[in-house]
């Protein structure tokens, strides 16, 4: 029980570290288009990027996936500046349903990227371990509580801009894309691979 408690505190800790802040930026693209009132869509939203990102962990630390470390660094960025894309075109009507409608599959597609990302850290913590089973399920686990920890203060600041300070939200989410994608150009420039 010990190491469960440990691989859920490292995989806490890894999520919500703000060295690694691409994954903060992320999760942040995801939520903005939510409310509160959205809670259940924002936690679909996160558990399809945990089950994206689980499976390709998975795959990776049994070595049955092989990767481009540079292809996959840089291809995080490019999942953030796609979302904060999909966000600006945030309007009322038909337009945001099929954003809306499009958002699960394209989110456990890029938990696949992200998982990825995390594997190179996640092998390099289970080293020759046999059973990485419980370790796996305990690490994806932390990775999801740090995940809703962040989503719960962005819903909390992003209730504060709307309800209290009167933002409108349309305004609200497509500044935050932009500033996001402003950051994530730069993350993007500095992966480069071609």
């Amino acid at each position: 029980m010990e190491e469960f408690i440990i691989f859920l505190k490292l995989g806490f800790d890894h999520i919500t570290d703000l060295n690694g802040y691409d994954h903060l930026l992320f999760i942040v693209a995801l939520c903005a288009i939510y409310d509160l009132n959205d809670w259940k869509k924002v936690l679909v939203s996160i558990t399809a990027f945990t089950v994206g990102h689980s499976i390709t962990l998975a795959l990776s630390v049994l070595n049955l996936v092989h990767f481009s470390t540079d292809l996959i660094e840089f291809l995080i960025p490019v999942t953030i500046m796609i979302t904060c894309i999909g966000n600006l075109f945030l309007n009322k009507g038909k337009k945001q349903s099929a954003i809306f409608s499009l958002r699960y599959p394209t989110t456990l597609f890029f938990g696949l990227i992200h998982g990825l990302g995390f594997s190179n850290y996640l092998r390099s913590l289970l080293g020759n371990s046999n059973s990485i089973v419980s370790e796996l399920l305990a690490f994806n686990l932390g990775l999801e509580f740090g995940q809703i920890l962040i989503v719960l203060v962005f819903l909390l600041i992003n209730y504060i801009f709307i309800k209290i300070i009167k933002v409108q939200k349309v305004s609200f989410v497509k500044i935050l894309s932009a500033f996001l994608a402003g950051i994530t150009f730069t993350l993007i420039v500095d992966k480069w691979i071609f």
